[in-house]
Order: structure tokens, then C-alpha cells, then sequence
């Protein structure tokens, strides 16, 4: 049983209906899937977080050095007016790895900041054999409100209104170009992860990139896997009752994560046209992975349970409904081997057939009722 509690919810109205055409009718058949993308892009990326950056006109990939256990490159890309570059790191599982091997890769944004349980995460992912590629991803786009769209990616597509999150996202998108012409990875099994504002940024990133098997947000909340629709208070495992983030106070110290047409929306999620269900269709029929801390009131778990529950519907419509996935631990607002161990066992899973542990999947949710009306057509 958990430690945790949940203690309230609301839901401010049903969540929109995955299915809808834009005039209102619904799909009828998988095969109109593809098409239907567009409709759900339109709100999903473009609304929400303004957009993503066009892809580059060039990539070059510039070595920086060599050690037996880590590689680091310069990635030139951008336009060719105005060019941008940013570091790329590649740690590899061991040492004595053959040039040409390919390998299974998690690639993680956050190498912006020094990361707690870097030691304990990458003896998991050694562990395994996979490769992990971190980037800085505020090397793209500040982080800093009071310095908002200064330099970085802004620079390169001055015209654009894509936010933070989407310069973000982007070079996701260009390490995995490099990983590509570096022939590191195996293209079968590549993950994207982050966690927190990172856990965001990775949900987008795999949203709108094909090339990511493998989706795992960590502890992504309002904005990414969370719900804005949902509202929660828990008492979390020290006894001490928490509510979670709302779309206020997202607007209030972040909204530069986010899309200008997010602001009429602000103290009025109810009146949003779309919430996280349609950006995690967007990655259906591929494996999405949504990592939770129970104790991480703020990041909303709950709500992440029920976006995961809509966007359901869009995977058994398609016939992947064993690939979205979750996996609940108790704990707080960080990302540690336990959440790293569930999506190795998902790339495990992917690649050798081994059963998924009973750990995924398990939530303390279950009694909780769904938030949205519909059913897959």
C-alpha cells in the first residue's frame, strides 16, 4: 500500500474527446489515423507550447574527445545565416565497445544540471548495455524568465513563436540525427527521458519524433503527463498534505514554456480544448512509459493516471494497448534508479521479450473513475 494518500480531486469538466474531427463528427476507422494526427497536433504542439522549430537546413557533428567510457561532440546545426551549436555527451556501457557497435540509447536533456543520482541511474543503464546521451538543453533556450528568448535557438528562427520547451525538444530531435550519421544507435530502441521540467520536454520530443521507441517521462506534471483538467490535493508519506500544480501557476513563473494561446486558458482549464491525452496519442502505437513518485504531489500522479487512461482509448483504437504504460513508486520529486529500472524493463521488454515486471502498471489509483466520457469508436 502506499505511503501516500490522495485526499481530493477535481475534475473541472470531462476531458475532450480524442476522436472528434474538427467539424465535430468522430473517426470511424484506424485508417483515418494518420490524417487525424494534424488535428490533434494543432492543439497538442502548436497551442500548447507554440509550436516546433523546422528542422535544420544542416547538421555536422564535431568530436571534442575521446575516453574509453565517454565521447563528447559539438553538434553544428541550424540554419546556415544563422548556425547554432551545442554539446552532445555519449557514455557508453563499457570501455572496450567496437567502432560500428550499435547499441540501445537513452537520450536525456538534462544535462543542464548535476544530477544527484547520476552514479546510482547509469550503473542501471550500464547494467543493460544501452548508451546514455546527455545534452544541455538550455545550451538552445535559456531557462531564465527574465531572459526570455534571449539568444539560443531564438536567434536562428527569430519569426517562430515555438516556446522553451519546444527549442527544448528540438535538439532531442538533432542528437538524434548525430547518434544517426555516428551510427551509435540502434534504431530499434531509442528512449527519450527527463524528468521534471526535462520529463516535459521529453514527452514532446517523442511526441513529434517517430524515431523514439521508447517515451518516459519522470515526474512531468501540468504540461507534460500530468492533467490540466484534474486537480489533486495529497497527504504525502511525511504527513503533510500537498496539492498540485495548475496552469496558474505554470503561467506565473514559466510561461515561457509554453505558447502565447495558452494565457486565455489560465484559471480556466475547464474551457481548454485538449489536454496531455492528445499529445501522448501523438506517440501511439509506440511504448509510452510515465514514471510517478506518489509523494510528488505538485507533478499531479494522479492526474497522469487518468490522462494515461484517455489516451488509452487512442492505443487500443489502434491496437497497441499493452504499449502505454506507467509505473508508480513511493517517494518524492526526483529521478532515481527505480524509475530508470522500470524503463530498462520496457527496453528489455522491446527487445528481448521479457515479461514487464508486476511493478508496472500498479497503481493505487484503480478505484479512482475516469475523467473522460468517450470511448474509442
Amino acid at each position: 500500500m502506499s505511503k501516500a494518500v490522495l485526499k481530493e480531486l477535481v475534475s473541472l469538466s470531462p476531458l475532450p474527446d480524442l476522436f472528434a474531427r474538427a467539424d465535430g463528427t468522430r473517426l470511424t476507422s484506424p485508417e483515418e489515423w494518420e490524417t487525424h494526427r494534424n488535428h490533434l497536433y494543432r492543439y497538442a504542439v502548436d497551442m500548447q507550447y507554440g509550436g516546433m522549430p523546422p528542422a535544420p537546413e544542416f547538421l555536422r557533428v564535431e568530436p571534442l574527445f575521446h575516453f574509453p567510457w565517454i565521447d563528447s561532440y559539438r553538434l553544428h546545426t541550424g540554419t546556415r545565416e544563422h548556425p547554432i551549436t551545442f554539446v552532445m555527451q555519449v557514455v557508453w556501457p563499457w570501455d572496450n565497445h567496437k567502432p560500428g557497435e550499435k547499441f540501445p540509447v537513452i537520450v536525456d536533456g538534462d544535462g543542464c544540471f548535476p544530477h544527484p543520482y547520476y552514479d546510482e541511474n547509469l550503473a542501471v543503464i550500464k547494467e543493460f548495455g544501452a548508451v546514455l546521451v546527455r545534452f544541455n538543453r538550455t545550451e538552445l533556450a535559456h531557462d531564465i524568465k527574465e531572459d526570455v528568448r534571449a539568444d539560443g535557438l531564438y536567434d536562428v528562427y527569430p519569426d517562430r513563436h515555438f516556446s522553451a520547451l519546444a527549442a527544448w525538444a528540438w535538439g532531442f530531435h538533432r542528437c538524434v540525427d548525430a547518434l544517426m550519421e555516428l551510427g551509435i544507435a540502434d534504431p530499434s530502441l531509442i528512449a527519450f527521458t527527463g524528468h521534471s521540467r526535462g520529463g516535459k520536454t521529453a514527452l514532446l520530443a517523442g511526441a513529434t519524433d517517430p524515431r523514439a521507441t521508447i517515451v518516459c517521462p519522470n515526474g512531468s506534471g501540468a504540461g507534460g503527463a500530468g492533467c490540466y483538467h484534474v486537480h489533486s490535493v495529497t497527504v504525502c508519506e511525511d504527513g503533510v498534505e500537498r496539492r498540485s500544480e495548475e496552469l496558474h501557476d505554470l503561467w506565473r513563473n514559466f510561461p515561457y514554456w509554453f505558447g502565447p494561446e495558452m494565457q486565455p486558458y489560465v484559471g480556466k482549464e475547464e474551457d481548454l480544448p485538449f489536454d496531455t491525452h492528445f499529445l501522448k496519442a501523438l506517440v501511439a502505437p509506440r511504448y509510452l512509459l510515465t514514471t510517478e513518485a506518489l509523494s510528488d504531489a505538485w507533478a499531479n500522479p494522479v492526474g497522469t493516471y487518468l490522462s494515461n487512461l484517455a489516451a488509452k482509448e487512442a492505443y487500443a483504437f489502434l491496437g497497441a494497448e499493452e504499449n502505454i504504460l506507467c509505473h508508480y513508486r513511493d517517494g518524492y520529486h526526483n529521478h532515481i534508479a527505480a524509475d530508470f529500472s522500470a524503463l530498462i524493463a520496457v527496453m528489455r521488454h522491446l527487445r528481448d521479450g521479457t515479461p514487464l515486471p508486476d511493478t508496472i502498471n500498479q497503481t493505487p489509483f484503480d478505484s479512482v473513475k475516469p475523467v473522460h466520457t468517450w470511448k474509442k469508436p
